[in-house]
């Protein structure tokens, strides 16, 4: 079934969103867009995740803005306030973790380039919010993140080929979390950026996506119990 739009407070305002609460009872999930903005393709899964029996909301961190315009999703991505961000995405976690559907209370974070880095900032800081991330190719200069912060598990997907995020620099930083103590699963695949999405033929990798869905949904589902 569909979500539907909704609103929830963070930041002393009312911050959009798309919800789906279709699943009955279930462990609650953010669901972080890439650099497009809250786009079709993310509400798809938003809907895609709530067919699986998780109750999922992603959060419009642009506001009513979106873009098809790599350069206008560049200038959106660059002048994301990260710490409103930061505050957004745990009044996401405060709405899921109110509602009665959300049983068991635990909720986990997902996203994806942009979204992946953000999901990972979300668990580095507010671990009594989110209780698991996902992050797939994760990426944003100007997210701070602190190894040595970060309590709760981690799986992250990245591609070999991919332009924008190194695999030196993925395996880099999996080796820094691994190396503060941090649960960090990092798996790699022959895929380049943005494999997942299946909205952007040119990049969407199929066997690679299908992998991934099925390690991420073992993960959630394992984490989120």
């Amino acid at each position: 079934m569909q979500g539907e739009t909704t609103q929830f407070r963070a930041n002393g305002r009312m911050t959009p969103g798309y919800l789906n609460a279709h699943a009955g009872a279930g462990p609650g999930l953010i669901i972080v867009q890439e650099y497009w903005g809250l786009v079709e393709h993310i509400k798809q899964l938003v809907d895609r995740f709530g067919a699986e029996g998780f109750v999922t909301l992603a959060p419009d961190l642009y506001h009513g803005k979106q873009t098809k315009s790599p350069d206008d999703a560049g200038k959106l991505f660059m002048a994301l306030n990260i710490a409103e961000a930061a505050v957004d995405l745990r009044g996401a976690g405060d709405y899921l973790l109110a509602l009665p559907s959300v049983r068991p209370k635990k909720v986990g974070a997902i996203g994806f380039c942009m979204g992946g880095q953000l999901a990972l900032f979300a668990a580095q800081e507010h671990p009594d919010r989110i209780s698991a991330a996902v992050d797939f190719y994760g990426m944003h200069p100007k997210v701070p993140i602190d190894p040595a912060k970060l309590r709760v598990p981690v799986l992250a997907h990245f591609g070999r080929a991919d332009q924008s995020v190194k695999e030196a620099d993925a395996r880099a930083l999996a080796a820094r979390f691994r190396a503060a103590g941090a649960t960090f699963e990092a798996h790699f695949y022959d895929a380049g950026h943005a494999f997942f999405n299946d909205s952007r033929p040119q990049a969407f990798d199929q066997p690679s996506a299908d992998l991934a869905w099925q390690r991420t949904l073992a993960f959630l589902r394992a984490h989120l119990r």
